[in-house]
Parts: structure tokens; sequence; C-alpha cells
């Protein structure tokens, strides 16, 4: 599971075919090999509500060559696949991707402001990977006529766009045949739909690629899949198969490229990596679940290597059932120095689990093996880029954890990237008093920083199953198990960042203590009113993330005295008012979520979001956003992620490999994709 930081600007915590490997060029003269701390740009620029910001791994200049060797070998790995997400996402995406790659690369003769909205919609669509926003789940298109855009296509065409039409079919025939996802915003309107309209499922109202032939929530009753994880389901002449992901099956051609890459990089890992490693490539190459499970433990009980990876088909929130994993990767280094704070609270993971305020008979009675780093990401990829988590905290399977542990990983350069790329006139805005808003100022990096850390190392490694739980929780739980489960470490994080044992811990100040919880509870309180930002169409919320946030918040309202919705001048505002209520009430709310989760409580699931997490009031929203859009932020971002280049010696070998800083969205994503721009 994972942690996801939005662009909210006040103290508040958020948990395919074409070139697979970058183009060894060389530096041009928009990337900076390594600019200093004082001179370096960090939000490059603005596509709608994203914001473009540049990532910087600092440390990976003084890694020793065998670890850089290591690094590059699984930075290929990692662009390999970047394409079995997009595809995920939906069965048209690889092609639309295609047909923009080529227009945005051949400008020459295209109506300037045709091609400027071309260029604004395909950054949205590189960002979100895909045709769908990222937090709302809800399908973009473009805003200019479908002839302009053909016009726009036959002219890169004329300056030499190479388009991949199917079977033969002529340019135009292509895109007649792919213009209601391009215009239509009613054609596959959602890719992850978990409140369908009527008459439709959560499979069938949901257009993402991880179901096929009209597969239904009737149809898998009584279906067993040998693949959940890792293979799409597909219904045809009324029987359901699995296409599963793995060499020789479905992405065959992007997963024998990584599993090439991951032996590449054997070599130079550490032991415990190189068994971890030679377990994935065995998991890509029969993608059985046994064999993801020995790799699950392989790479769990490699606790201690500086450079690591994690690699595969691993989060389930865009499928509807929480079944189905999508495809992601990140390469990354450990921070020895940034690690102390997260490794104090997961040497202590028993303590905190001993004295949750849950049900003993849902605590571990032995936490096993929880591995705590703070990390500089190298990049990112599918699922987890360009738009990244800030915590990650895997395997997600509750048996390996129990038996053999976790890691938790906060991703320090990401959450500095966010911190030097965002200003914080939202946290005035949406502040009942200006002591508040100071106070967010002041505390809520910290704040945020150690939620996160709790919420990946003590929130999702927490708690157990109910003795006798048939299955897993995601198949108990269905649409409501991700929201669920971010619910819970969130409210794991809520409850003992006010605890003392922090403070007697060495992780914060006593001083200070009060201060960073307030404004925690306070930063928390103000976005379940800021998140609705986001969702400027409907009356629901679809990503699984903010429907935990809302449904925390409103509960609080709803069930203690800790909060007050106040208006003054026409605003409103949510103002945390006691922080004992706010702490009890989360211990309660806490409770009934772990109970939830332990007994796959399904009934007691919808009901708590149905009630207080899924839908709001239209008018409220409306406020918020003639409120937010004076300011003009942005609601999330997508990073530009480092390149990395191999020095060959004489010898034919690596004999360094160079970071740089491309400074450029359009530029990465072309290369990314095998094109080179006229």
């Amino acid at each position: 599971m994972r942690t996801i930081r939005f662009v909210v600007l006040l103290a508040a915590l958020f948990t395919g075919c074409g070139r697979t490997s970058p183009a060894p060029a060389t530096t041009s003269s928009a990337e900076s090999r390594t600019p200093s701390p004082e001179s370096r740009k960090y939000l490059l620029e603005r596509v709608d509500d994203a914001a473009v910001v540049q990532l910087y791994a600092d440390g990976f200049d003084a890694l020793p060559l065998r670890e850089k060797t290591l690094i590059w070998h699984l930075y290929q790995a990692a662009l390999a696949g970047r394409d079995i997400f997009i595809d995920q996402k939906h069965r048209s995406a690889l092609e639309m991707r295609g047909i923009l790659d080529q227009i945005v690369a051949h400008p020459q003769g295209i109506d300037p402001a045709t091609f400027s909205e071309i260029q604004r919609y395909t950054k949205y669509f590189w960002i979100n990977n895909g045709p769908y926003n990222n937090l709302t789940a809800r399908k973009f298109v473009l805003k200019t006529t479908p002839d302009a855009f053909a016009a726009a296509a036959k002219a890169a065409q004329a300056a030499g766009a190479a388009f991949a039409t199917q079977n033969g079919e002529s340019l135009d025939a292509m895109l007649a045949r792919l213009q209601p996802m391009f215009f239509d915003p009613n054609v596959d309107p959602s890719v992850t739909t978990k409140a369908p309209p009527p008459g439709k499922d959560i499979l069938t109202a949901s257009a993402n690629n991880l179901y096929a032939g009209g597969v239904t929530m009737n149809d898998v009753k009584g279906f067993t899949e040998k693949y959940g994880l890792n293979a799409r389901l597909v219904k045809a002449n009324g029987k359901l198969t699995e296409e599963v992901y793995k060499i020789d099956g479905r992405y065959s051609k992007q997963i024998s490229q990584i599993v090439q890459h991951l032996q590449d990089a054997i070599p130079f890992a550490t032991e415990p990596m190189q068994n971890a490693l030679r377990a994935l490539i065995q998991w890509y190459r029969t993608g059985d679940q046994s064999d993801r499970e020995k790799f699950d433990i392989a790479w769990v009980a490699d606790k201690a290597s500086p450079v690591d990876t994690i690699n595969g088909f691993i989060e389930v929130y865009l499928d509807p059932r929480g079944i189905k994993g999508s495809w992601e990767a990140l390469v990354f280094s450990v921070d020895p120095e940034k690690t102390k704070t997260i490794k104090t609270i997961g040497d202590n993971a028993q303590w905190f689990e001993d004295h949750a305020p849950y049900d003993p008979k849902y605590r571990k009675p032995h936490v096993t093996g929880i591995v705590a780093n703070a990390i500089d990401v190298i990049v990112e990829a599918g699922d987890s880029g360009p738009i990244t988590p800030i915590g990650i905290n895997l395997p997600n399977d509750d048996r390996i954890r129990k038996e053999y542990g976790s890691k938790s990983v906060s991703l320090s350069n990401v959450v500095e990237a966010y911190n030097k790329s965002t200003p914080g006139t939202m946290r005035g805005e949406f502040s009942w008093t200006p002591e508040e808003a100071d106070r967010g100022a002041k505390f809520g990096p910290v704040a945020d920083d150690l939620h996160t850390d709790m919420h990946e190392v003590i929130g999702h490694a927490s708690g157990q199953l109910a003795a006798g739980f048939k299955g897993t929780p995601q198949q108990a739980l269905k649409e409501h198990f991700s929201a669920l489960e971010e619910g819970r470490a969130d409210l794991v994080g809520l409850y003992f960042l006010a605890d003392p044992k922090l403070v007697e811990l060495g992780v914060i100040p006593a001083a200070d203590q009060d201060n960073i919880v307030r404004a925690e509870y306070e930063g928390y309180t103000r976005n379940a009113l800021v998140q609705l930002r986001r969702v400027r169409e409907g009356t629901t919320i679809a990503e699984d993330h903010m429907r935990n946030r809302q449904m925390i918040i409103r509960w609080l309202m709803a069930n203690t005295k800790a909060i007050q919705q106040q208006t003054r001048d026409g605003k409103t505002y949510l103002t945390m008012v006691d922080v004992k209520a706010f702490r009890d009430g989360v211990g309660q709310l806490l409770a009934e979520v772990q109970r939830i989760k332990s007994e796959g409580d399904y009934g007691g699931a919808a009901k708590l979001f149905d009630t207080y997490g899924v839908h709001f009031d239209p008018k409220l929203r409306d406020e918020i956003l003639m409120r937010v859009d004076k300011l003009n932020l942005p609601a999330y971002s997508g990073f530009v992620m480092p390149k990395l280049t191999p020095v060959m010696g004489t010898d034919g070998k690596i004999s360094d490999v160079t970071i740089s800083y491309p400074q450029d969205l359009t530029t990465q994503m072309l290369e990314y994709d095998g094109i080179v721009k006229q």
C-alpha cells in the first residue's frame, strides 16, 4: 500500500510498445547535470490542475560504481515496463499516445492554436498515464475539433510522422475509430467506478483494461481466479479465462525486456538482493502465485541493501474489485541519515501494536521484521510515475506480512520536491484563525512527514485477521478495501502522533509535540474541504485516498465534538477545536475500521463509506472551487525523473553512470517513447 500526497498546500497528509529504455544521448542544453540546491528549478510548468516538478537525486553521484551500475540496469528494467500500465488503463491508450507523440514531435505546418491545445492535452495524458484524471478517474478530452485534430495529424505526417495504424487502415480511419476516446466525455467516461450508475455494476461501468468482453460482477461469482493479481479476466462465448501477465503470456514483449535488464543487474547486487531479483524473474516467467509469494519473502528478507527496486504488479487501486494489480517500478537508494526517524518507529513497532486502541484479538502478538528506510528515488514508472507516492509499505499480502514482515520507505527527495515546488497560500484561505495558519506553516511539514512515516511503518503493518477468516480482505471488502486500508493506516498515524511515546523515543521534542499534533489535526480537517476542488463534476468521490480522508473527518464531525463547521463572510470553514476529542474519536473509529478489515465485514465497510466517504454537497464543492481558483494553484504534481547515462570504457564495460535533470516533460516523455523531436 502507499501514501499519496496531492498538492493541497496546507498541513495535511496525502499517502507498451515504444522504446523501452532511454536513448544514451548526451546531456542537452535544456538539462542540468547537478545544479546547486540554491539554483535549482523545481516547478517547471503548469498543465491544467497539475504541476510539473523536477525530481533531484543528490546522493547518486557519491555512490560507488558497482551501485551506480546496478541502478542503471534496474532503471532500464523500470522503463521497459511503462507501456504495460498505460495499456491497463484503457485498451486504446497506447494507440492514442502514439498519435499524440507523433504530432507533438512533428509540429511543422500545424495551426498554432490547434497545436497548443494538442500540447496541453498530450502533457496531461503523459502525466496521468492515459486519458483519465488520476484523482477523479474521469476522462478528459481534447478541446478542439476532430477536423482540426485530423489536419494536425496529416501535417505531422507530411513532416515525417509515422502513425502505427492497424491492419493497413488509413490515418483517417484510425482517427475516426479513436475519435470518441479523444473527444466524447460520455464514451468510457470513468476508468474506475466504485459507485456505478443504475443498470451497471462496478466492472461494466469502469473503462480500464483489466477486464474484457463485458465481464460483470455476477460473472466472477463462483469463478476461481488462479492469477488474481497478475492476469486480465476475459469473457468469450460465455466463459471466463485468465490472460496471465508473464513471459509467453500477456505483455510478454515488455516482460521479457524487464527480465533481461533484471538479469543484467544481478552481478552488481548484494547476495540478498540477488535472491530477490532471481525470485522476481521466476514470477515473471511463470506468473504463479506461489512464485509471487517466494519473491515477496525474498524481497522482505533483503533488509540492508543500499540500493533496492520495486517492480511488478502490485497495487489494486485501478481495479474496482481491489483484486488486480497495476504494473509499477521504482529504483532507489537508501539515505542513512534521513532513515533514523523512520527506523526508530519501525524498531518499536511492537510497542505501538500492543497499545493500539482496537480489540486485542486483532493485534499481532509478534510484529515481524519491519524494515523502514528513507530513500532517494532515481526513477518511477507505471503506476508510480510521473505521479508518485510519498510513502510505500509492501508487500500487500497479509500472510507474508504476519509471517515474514514488511518494508516501508519514505520517498525523501519526492517530499522535498513537493515542499520546494509549492507555495502555502491555500493554508491561509482555509484556516479559521491566523494562529492556525502560522502553526501549519511552522509545524506542518514535520507533522506531515511524521504522519507519513507512521502511516507506512506501523499503519499498514499493523493488525491481524480474525481467527478462522477465510480468503483475503481484498476479496471480502471488494471496492471498499483500498479506501478502508488507507483509512486504517491514516488513523494509526493520527492516533499515535499524540502519544508521549514519540517524545520518549526522541522522535520529536516534548516542547513541540502539542503544536505538531495540532498542526496535523487542523490540516487533516481542512483537507476535507480543500480536496473537493479535485472533483469538479458529479457528487461522489472516486479516489481511495480521498474517500478515506473524507470518511474520517465526516465521521468525527458526526460522532464527536472535535470539529466545528463555521461560516464567515459567506465562506465555509472546518475547524479542529478539541485535540483530546479528535484523538479519542480517532481511536474509536480505528477500532471499528480494524474490526471491519479483520472480519472482512463488507456491509460494515459499505455503510461507513456510503455514509461518510463517498457523497458530498455540490454547493459546498462549488464554493471551494471559487475560492481555490482565485489562488491559481495546482491540485497535484507529475514529476520529471532524473536521467541516467552510462559512460563506456575502452573495454566495452561501464566505467561510470552520470545523472542529469531534463527539466522538461516533453523531452523526457518523447525520449522514453523512442521518438526523436523534429
